[in-house]
């Protein structure tokens, strides 16, 4: 973060799942998670002025569309933020808006994230990382791991994180999808499709812990090894979104047919994320997946180590 002429500008990257294991549904409505975070160098800008009242405005190639109110991350992070700190919540956010939205690469919490850490400066808080850290769970799942970046093991609903050392930069593609999932709405077809809310008894769905554990992901993403880490991938999102969006396993086929070491759905979808042995293999994957018209645009990426960053 830095603060310049009275405003504060933050980077926050976009991220991706490289396994993402769900267990069974919990009281509160949530699902136990098990799960390997990894941030991309894709990320929006938010600016964060001084202003009478809260205000928000959203531009940027993907921010057509997308609320500039309440219903925003980035809008309620300001007013969660004020109301623990007993601050005004006075301040003018610009969203420069480049990660999809609804498209399992967590652009909202990005969002809310970045809210968190430009406010938490403008208005000269300096709260300890746990306390923004804490405010972040309450906002989403996700918003945590925005927070800190680079790779990380994410349990419970995601918002309990442990970084990954040493983790490793790999080289994706994302592949971008002409409209978006509703996360709320995937996470019930995954009920559906495992039997829930039938008159059987609840299925015996397994420990997502012991799934992480045994698909060896965050050990193969400290080995640098793309190949190691191609067979090693996993989303149990998966099935639900292709259930909702049918066309993206055409993207998914047209993925490997171009080349890619492996592919699946990020998240809870709709964008493919397709792992490349170096950056211009992944380049090259880019430029003939997006010929293939099985996605909305294709572009080459950088993941593992990006993290909230200050804009000078």
């Amino acid at each position: 973060m830095s603060q310049t002429a009275g405003r504060v500008i933050v980077r926050v990257p976009a991220k991706i799942n490289l396994q993402l294991a769900v267990g069974p549904l919990r009281p509160d409505g949530f699902h136990e998670l098990a799960t390997v975070f990894c941030a991309l160098d894709l990320c929006d800008v938010l600016t964060a002025s001084p202003a009478g009242s809260l205000t928000l405005d959203v531009q940027g190639p993907e921010g057509a569309g997308l609320a500039a109110d309440r219903n925003n991350l980035a809008w309620r992070a300001a007013e969660l933020l004020a109301g623990h700190a007993g601050v005004p919540a006075r301040v003018g956010l610009h969203i420069e808006k480049n990660i999809p939205v609804a498209a399992g690469l967590a652009g909202g919490s990005a969002d809310a994230a970045a809210a968190l850490l430009a406010c938490d400066r403008l208005w000269g808080l300096h709260l300890p990382a746990p306390e923004l850290a804490a405010l972040a769970a309450r906002l989403g799942s996700d918003v945590a791991f925005a927070l800190l970046g680079g790779t990380a093991v994410g349990a419970g609903r995601g918002e309990r994180l442990r970084p990954i050392e040493g983790a490793a930069s790999f080289s994706w593609v994302l592949a971008a999808a002409d409209g978006g999932l509703a996360t709320p709405a995937v996470y019930a077809e995954l009920d559906r499709q495992r039997g829930l809310g039938d008159d059987a008894p609840a299925p015996v769905v397994a420990d997502p812990a012991a799934t992480l554990a045994a698909s060896g992901v965050a050990e193969a993403v400290t080995s640098g090894d793309p190949e190691l880490l191609a067979g090693r991938l996993g989303n149990d999102l998966q099935p639900a979104a292709l259930a909702l969006a049918p066309y993206l396993a055409d993207t998914l086929a047209a993925g490997q047919k171009c080349g890619a070491l492996a592919g699946l759905v990020s998240g809870s979808g709709p964008t493919c994320a397709f792992l490349a042995r170096d950056g211009e293999h992944a380049r090259t994957l880019a430029r003939a997946l997006a010929g293939t018209g099985s996605c909305r645009q294709a572009f080459a990426v950088t993941g593992g180590t990006a993290r909230p960053t200050v804009l000078g």
